[in-house]
């Protein structure tokens, strides 16, 4: 599996424990199989370059969860969001959709009682899919391995942050009219 790594070094090796523990997916190594959505995800920060890393995982022997965007995936990220216990020790990977910026509003709203689980999840279901891939065990860390690094410019970052800019639109209009049918 061919998995992408946006960041401010070349990360030949990367830190499991670095991360946040309430992630989407928990602690780990976030990575996305997807190429143009790493390189949209991309910052600049001031006198640091911004680094493309590419990996190969090998798949092999990995204990692995892959989510759907369902009300399982909800439950999940749900769970990891709010420090709540959920049973994921036994995975070295998890990959699945990666849940867009709405969503610690739209878990406010649910906590709150002015949206039910079900129209929170509907809210959670519109806009694109990107996936993510967290390595999350030493097991699965020396399954991956480092390719290559390519160093993004500042003109790539800017039109990449462009097309983000008209993403967010489409989606924030898309939220606005299903929230509105709520």
């Amino acid at each position: 599996m061919r998995l992408y790594h946006t960041g401010f070094s070349e990360i030949r090796v990367p830190d499991l424990h670095h991360g946040r523990k309430n992630a989407d997916f928990g602690q780990g190594f976030y990575t996305s199989p997807d190429l143009s959505f790493c390189r949209r995800w991309a910052r600049e920060r001031k006198g640091q370059n911004t680094y493309l890393n590419t990996y190969e995982l090998e798949t092999e022997g990995l204990n692995i969860l892959l989510f759907e965007r369902t009300a399982e995936w909800f439950d999940f990220i749900y769970g990891n969001r709010s420090s709540l216990p959920v049973n994921s020790e036994e995975y070295d990977v998890i990959t699945g959709p990666v849940a867009n910026d709405t969503i610690y509003d739209t878990f406010g709203i649910i906590t709150s009682g002015l949206l039910s689980r079900e129209d929170a999840l509907k809210l959670l279901m519109i806009g694109p899919v990107y996936i993510q891939t967290v390595i999350r065990t030493e097991k699965a860390s020396s399954h991956l391995h480092w390719l290559k690094a390519e160093i993004l410019t500042p003109d790539d970052i800017a039109s990449y942050r462009s097309t983000v800019a008209l993403e967010e639109k489409e989606y924030q209009k898309l939220f606005s009219d299903e929230l509105s049918r709520i």
